[in-house]
């Protein structure tokens, strides 16, 4: 038995305090439940893929680029020589246009014609892009090779407005989405079977159990040797043929269920007092005992000022006297609670209803993790 001593302050009757932490610690651990292996990885190939490109936007009011911002100028220039219309730059001077980048995800798998959704952002001086058009932009991915022309009308979820050094803003509204903004212009389409005629499955977080998990189910339902674990984040699956069809097969491997195996590990914003943990996070019998001490510490100062004698006393200056006053106040309301081998989940409730709030639960976990009580790791961010 791990035994540790906590000073917080109660101010439920101990009687209370025992009843609820007690009661809690009697409710069992909710059971995990099988999910299909889709939800714990993704196959290999099957990915989505970014799309960047470089745009302008017009229509702004008065709150685009300014002058001295050279590349809105030389940009504007180019669109405008596109269309038919010669200006030197010198003959440019508005605040309704501003240059930007455009970003783009396109997934694993877009037809031609497919919408895509589009972020824009400012990359001159613009105050705001509120009611600017996005105008026609390729957007090309890591080969340079355009797959989507995005255009439309931004939405912004800010405004920027100043008069007279006067500035009120709300959130960014230097950067805007167009929902359905980009259309596709080349199709693609990912390949997840290789060569050999397999296919590789990676799990989002490795495990060697839950890998060696999803191999065994897979192997009950199509035959043994059908899949093999490559690695703790990689099941290596062989694509049988004959009279499954591929997009059958898939499918099938997809919902497989398995029983994923959970690390215990509590996870700790201290900043926000979160403290996120698994429900089957064990603790060994524990003792924690909490009580309420308080110390105050109070300061008064003084000062003496001889000026009658310091006149014909020129040694003779003031003086500053420090009195210090300490008050230790020990409350009659400390609390010594026997906890059996119970979990996270049933201790954080039982402090909970005892009054405990969450900053101090926060120190009850690390403390019984230091005492060796707490079979988890504890990440703190």
């Amino acid at each position: 038995m791990h035994v540790l001593s906590l000073r917080l302050n109660f101010t439920m009757p101990l009687f209370k305090i025992l009843a609820a932490c007690m009661i809690a610690c009697m409710a069992y651990p909710a059971m995990a439940n099988d999910v299909p292996i889709k939800d714990l990885g993704r196959f290999q190939g099957w990915r989505d893929n970014a799309l960047v490109g470089y745009g302008i936007v017009t229509g702004l009011s008065g709150s685009g680029d300014t002058r001295r911002n050279a590349v809105t100028r030389q940009a504007l220039q180019n669109v405008l020589s596109r269309l038919g219309t010669n200006v030197t730059e010198d003959q440019i001077s508005s605040r309704n246009v501003a240059v930007v980048i455009v970003t783009a995800t396109l997934p694993a798998s877009a037809n031609v014609g497919d919408r895509i959704d589009v972020t824009v952002s400012s990359i001159g001086d613009a105050r705001s892009l509120a009611g600017g058009t996005l105008l026609m932009t390729p957007l090309q991915g890591p080969d340079r090779k355009a797959y989507a022309l995005a255009q439309g009308g931004l939405v912004t979820s800010g405004y920027s407005f100043e008069a007279n050094l006067n500035l009120q803003q709300r959130n960014y509204p230097t950067s805007a989405v167009l929902p359905g903004g980009a259309t596709v212009e080349r199709p693609v389409d990912a390949n997840i079977l290789q060569q050999d005629n397999t296919l590789s499955f990676v799990l989002r977080n490795p495990d060697f159990t839950t890998a060696q998990r999803i191999a065994d189910s897979i192997n009950s339902q199509f035959g043994y040797g059908t899949a093999n674990v490559v690695n703790a984040d990689e099941v290596n699956i062989r694509f049988p043929g004959g009279q499954y069809g591929f997009a059958r097969f898939v499918s099938e491997i997809e919902n497989v269920a398995v029983l994923p195996n959970v690390s215990s590990r509590i996870v700790i914003n201290e900043r926000s007092g979160t403290v996120v943990a698994g429900g089957n996070v064990s603790i060994s019998s524990v003792v924690i005992s909490q009580g309420d001490i308080k110390i105050s510490i109070r300061s008064e100062n003084q000062g003496s000022q001889p000026s009658f004698i310091s006149g014909f006393a020129t040694d003779v200056s003031s003086l500053v006297i420090t009195n210090t006053d300490v008050e230790v106040d020990q409350g009659s309301d400390d609390a010594v609670i026997s906890f059996p081998n119970t979990t996270v989940a049933s201790l954080v409730q039982g402090l909970n209803k005892a009054g405990v709030d969450t900053r101090r639960t926060i120190s009850v976990l690390q403390a019984i993790k230091a005492a060796g009580a707490l079979h988890a790791e504890i990440l703190v961010q």
